[in-house]
């Protein structure tokens, strides 16, 4: 079982939050999608023998791809790797793209899940983030896609934006789950570097909310999602039973993927590797022959907090046999008796061999995940 990250670098227009690698669309993908393909070829043995369980396209905004284009990079994937016949497949649309044609489309081209970057009903909040829709659009969108025959439909949003009040965050949420979606993905707005956000909270143009505001937000998030049957199985997800996404689970299970496009990444248990985020560096690289990516061993310190960043987000935690049986006793004591100090302040629940964060200790899951991390060999 492995899964495949294509990441479609492109956007029509660019969010003031994002700091994932995008650029502004052009018209003409065909020597993308043909470098894609070729990089897919150049990389067919970097995932053995598994077979190919899930496929997600990222980005950027997949949708500024046509069926056609879409199409043809699944058919190249399905003649490169052996793909399962009921292989999670994902694209993310963003609402403004979205009609009952493009959806048709997908349809045929066996998509399984919809990912809707909605972000907010509010379209105050959509102004400030730079989005393409308004909130009209965006309920527009996931009515079709429903009315298309899509089941598994998942939505994005963002709390924590300035001027969104706790009140008004409660009520996106049960906006939300007044349709039949079956997944919830939610982000605390981060101002990152080298963004739009983030150069204006260098000069000063705008302000993160107070932790405290964070707090009230979050548990808003975990009690409403909660009410309306949804399962908190990530930090930042939640699922209808049945409907986790299982692309994004196998990431914090460890198991195999293969990012193919600009800076998408890759993950085989024993390094990691990293494509350049430069889509004509990319597309002339590959096509003659040059490195386009970079790589790092994982040594087994290394892998320790590989597992503990991913592991300790998820509702499965930390399993201790695996850690006694991967890291040996040195692995495994270290990271019971880092766990007691957790556990007495109600942070953490040790649940038979399994320890994981309790809500309380969600809010605050950077912060002891960094304790976790080892400081020498294991």
């Amino acid at each position: 079982m492995a899964g495949i990250y294509i990441h479609i670098p492109f956007c029509k227009k660019l969010c003031f939050y994002c700091d994932f690698y995008h650029i502004i669309s052009s018209d003409d993908n065909s020597v993308f999608v043909d470098t894609l393909l070729k990089e897919a070829l150049l990389r067919q043995d970097y995932l053995g023998t598994e077979a190919v369980s899930t496929i997600y396209f990222g980005g950027g905004t997949p949708s500024v791809f046509s069926i056609k284009e879409l199409g043809k990079i699944l058919d190249g994937i399905n003649k490169i790797f052996r793909v399962e016949e009921n292989c999670e497949i994902t694209v993310e649309l963003n609402p403004d793209d979205v009609n009952s044609i493009y959806l048709d489309g997908l349809k045929k081209l066996n998509i399984k899940r919809i990912s809707l970057g909605i972000q907010s009903w509010r379209d105050s909040d959509l102004k400030m983030l730079n989005r393409r829709h308004n909130s009209v659009q965006a309920a527009m969108a996931l009515k079709e896609t429903f009315n298309a025959g899509f089941e598994n439909v998942t939505i994005d949003l963002i709390y924590g934006i300035p001027g969104m009040s706790v009140q008004e965050w409660a009520s996106n949420l049960d906006f939300t789950f007044s349709f039949d979606i079956k997944h919830l993905s939610a982000y605390h707005l981060t101002f990152e570097p080298g963004t739009v956000f983030g150069k204006m909270l260098e000069k000063g143009l705008i302000s993160e909310i107070e932790e405290e505001e964070s707090a009230s937000l979050f548990n808003t998030l975990i009690e409403k999602s909660e009410s309306a049957g949804f399962i908190h199985y990530e930090i930042s997800n939640f699922g209808k039973p049945g409907y986790f996404s299982v692309h994004n689970s196998n990431y914090w299970k460890q198991v195999n993927y293969l990012g193919l496009g600009p800076s998408a990444h890759s993950f085989n248990g024993y390094s990691r590797q990293w494509n350049i985020s430069d889509v004509k560096g990319y597309i002339k690289s590959v096509n003659n022959g040059k490195s386009f990516f970079e790589k790092e061993e994982l040594d087994i310190k290394a892998r320790f907090n590989e597992y503990i960043i991913t592991s300790l987000r998820t509702m499965w935690g930390i399993d201790l046999e695996y850690i006694e049986k991967t890291f040996e006793k040195e692995g495994y004591d270290y990271v019971v008796n880092l766990a007691g100090k957790f556990r007495d302040y109600g942070l953490m629940k040790q649940d038979k061999k399994t320890l994981v964060l309790t809500n309380q200790g969600k809010m605050i899951s950077d912060n002891i995940i960094s304790e976790f991390m080892m400081p020498g060999d294991v």
